[in-house]
């Protein structure tokens, strides 16, 4: 290494990937189902479709819910600045490779 950094960035899309809870339950529920039929692959999809997409609905629910519990005196005025700044700087460590 030349400058002595270390660049994390595979090893934090790398740990992503392989610990997410979807990537191992696809070819777990898949492969049962695709030696049973076509149609309990398409109902396995469709429900686990649904159970995602309604854990993603509860988290941002319960986060929204929790974030208006929190004091925003005067901030409400600056969302749309912070949002950009959060993106910004997300798109900002993913460049220098933070």
């Amino acid at each position: 290494m030349v400058s002595g950094k270390r660049n994390l960035t595979p090893w934090v899309l790398f740990i992503i990937f392989v610990f997410g809870p979807c990537e191992p339950l696809i070819p777990i529920l898949m492969y049962p189902a695709a030696a049973e039929s076509l149609w309990a692959v398409f109902m396995i999809a469709a429900v686990f479709g649904l159970v995602t997409i309604a854990t993603m609905m509860g988290v941002v629910l319960t986060s929204t819910f929790l974030i208006d519990l929190l004091p925003s005196r005067g901030l409400d005025r600056y969302s749309h600045a912070l949002a950009g700044a959060a993106i910004f700087l997300c798109g900002l460590a993913i460049h220098l490779g933070l």
